[in-house]
């Protein structure tokens, strides 16, 4: 059995909150008019879907999420590698699928984890095995690395930002984009970047900033990717920032399985589902869904390379 045939890590099947979670597969939505690039999805990641201890077709197959995401305009992925078993995976799976590109990195709450088990030693070796999967054709950007105030508390901070700054070093030593994982920590991020001198592609993983922060990151050509979080009721501030973005600047994306589009959030997210976040974003741009899509597909290939 070939090593892509079963997912690396799994989803729990239950929310932070601790309540169920409805693990129905939302319905295709309607085809974009014209195709997008998923930027950034886990494809390892098992969603939770009922059976998922064992049971045939549990998860949500690489050939599977291609097919259905390709039948609505979906017909590139971006597969984000974020530790070493997936980095490996996502590496691996670009090499067996034409639509598929991988980011490799060690994220922001991984180096910690890895240096408070093994130490300096076994960390020193982490970053060694990133950089060298990171140097493979397929595997187009790094990340995704940055820094995470929310999970990772201050004994960890050090790490992390040693990391981060390990990671810029490496995309600019390759010339590959870096991909950032921002979660509470958006002044450190910013900060790190500029002391470090960014690379000449930076993105924001799903952003989660203001309408300020927005014109700051794009005034200096960073590229901002938007999630399924666009198109919730509470965040308004999303929406302003896709208004206030130039529109060669903003990328789209699932996260998948997570941050599940309005109106099945919740559930578990896929490829196929991003027509949900590009509408909601063509309607903040004031932009018909046609040039909406075009600019994303642009935008995807700019920063990745064509595939």
């Amino acid at each position: 059995m070939s090593s892509l045939d079963k997912p690396v890590r799994t989803r729990a099947s239950v929310q932070e909150s601790g309540h169920s979670r409805d693990l129905q597969r939302p319905p295709l939505p309607e085809p974009l008019p014209s195709p997008v690039i998923d930027t950034h999805c886990h494809l390892d990641i098992n969603d939770g879907w009922p059976g998922d201890e064992g049971d045939e077709g549990a998860w949500l197959t690489v050939s599977d999420a291609l097919e259905r995401a390709a039948s609505v305009g979906v017909m590139r992925i971006v597969q984000v590698g974020c530790d070493l078993p997936s980095a490996r995976w996502s590496a691996d799976c670009a090499d067996q699928h034409d639509a598929i590109i991988a980011t490799v990195a060690l994220h922001p709450n991984e180096a910690p984890r890895i240096f408070n088990e093994g130490g300096r030693v076994a960390l020193e070796a982490a970053l060694d095995e990133i950089a060298s999967l990171a140097e493979r054709p397929r595997v187009r950007a790094i990340g995704e690395t940055g820094m995470d105030f929310f999970r990772t508390g201050e004994e960890g901070r050090a790490i992390q930002e040693e990391s981060f700054r390990r990671h810029i070093d490496l995309a600019k030593r390759l010339g590959k984009p870096v991909v950032i994982h921002d979660r509470d920590s958006h002044e450190a991020v910013i900060e790190i970047l500029e002391s470090e001198g960014a690379p000449e592609n930076v993105v924001f993983h799903c952003y989660s900033g203001d309408a300020a922060m927005a014109r700051y990151c794009t005034e200096r050509g960073w590229y901002l990717s938007f999630a399924g979080t666009v198109t919730f009721k509470n965040a308004q501030a999303l929406r302003d920032s896709v208004a206030v973005a130039p529109l060669d600047r903003i990328l789209v994306e699932t996260d998948a399985p997570y941050l599940t589009p309005t109106p099945f959030r919740g559930r578990p997210n896929a490829s196929y589902l991003i027509p949900h976040t590009v509408r909601v974003m063509s309607q903040s741009a004031d932009v018909d869904e046609a040039t909406m899509s075009q600019a994303l597909w642009d935008n995807a290939q700019s920063v990745f390379g064509a595939w």
